[in-house]
């Protein structure tokens, strides 16, 4: 799967949370279908774990910056939460 092609599909026609407070806040509301955290990321729960109570956590392998461009924004992205995949394939990304 093209991670960044899927997740610019999961930002325009899904509901996605991007940035670590609207993450963790996703995840501790359990709104969240799968988190993806960038290697980056200064949360180390985030950062360590493989999954939140019930919801995976993909490990990006890029820095925030990376991730940020992935998504095609202009700014660094340490964590965002896939609240609704919309007509992405990108939460099969938690099953592997």
């Amino acid at each position: 799967m093209d991670l960044a092609h899927a997740l610019k599909v999961a930002l325009e026609t899904g509901t996605v949370r991007i940035g670590l407070t609207q993450t963790v806040e996703a995840a501790e509301a359990k709104k969240a279908r799968l988190l993806i955290v960038a290697s980056s990321c200064p949360d180390p729960r985030l950062s360590k774990e493989r999954a939140i109570g019930k919801i995976p956590i993909y490990h990006y392998e890029g820095t925030a910056v990376e991730l940020g461009q992935s998504c095609g924004r202009p700014h660094p992205i340490s964590a965002l939460a896939i609240i609704d995949p919309g007509s992405s394939a990108i939460l099969s990304l938690g099953t592997s």
